[in-house]
């Protein structure tokens, strides 16, 4: 990381995150973004977030988010406190899902981030209901959402989609996924 700034020292706070505390600022390098994403790879949930805030009750939270094909977000919702939440593409392509309230989306709930098409971010403000899909390898963003962080209420998951340790959430993902390919006209997806 040498030509960007103070080297960061990465320290694991969770078998899914890293944090690093700089002296003065961070600098998100090519570096730091292709470790997330080899992080995100060999991770069994398909994801790895690296934080630039250093304590879950920081006011705004800021992180490299890295999703690996296969990842399995599920649908949720900043509702209570009522949290807006921002992504930045840094690499590969995202798609994102706005879902309804009873779990179903049509074309014009979804959308792609994808710097062949000049489109960079997205911004969900809260209460909606949406989810994330990693549409090729190496696929990170920049996350930006209010804190502080508390595990109680941070997040209302759907009762429309199921836990992530369910059986039936791998089923789940892959006909999400296939469903917003077909929509947003792009090719079918080998899950083998």
């Amino acid at each position: 990381m040498a030509d960007s700034g103070p080297s960061l020292s990465l320290r694991r706070i969770s078998p899914l995150a890293t944090v690093a505390e700089p002296a003065r600022f961070v600098l998100a390098d090519a570096a730091l973004v292709a470790q997330k994403c080899r992080d995100a790879a060999a991770n069994p949930r398909r994801r790895e977030i690296h934080c630039f805030h250093t304590r879950d009750a920081a006011p705004l939270h800021r992180m490299i988010n890295a999703l690996a094909p296969g990842t399995y977000v599920r649908p949720h919702r900043h509702l209570d406190p009522p949290k807006d939440e921002a992504f930045v593409l840094l690499t590969g392509k995202m798609g994102f899902i706005c879902f309804r309230d009873d779990g179903s989306f049509g074309r014009e709930d979804c959308g792609i981030l994808d710097r062949d098409t000049g489109v960079y971010a997205v911004d969900m403000p809260a209460g909606g209901w949406h989810t994330i899909l990693a549409l090729t390898p190496d696929t990170a963003v920049f996350e930006i959402k209010p804190g502080p962080y508390s595990p109680i209420d941070d997040k209302d998951f759907a009762v429309f989609a199921p836990r992530e340790d369910d059986p039936g959430a791998l089923d789940y993902l892959k006909a999400t996924e296939d469903r917003f390919r077909a929509l947003m006209g792009l090719p079918a997806r080998d899950w083998a």
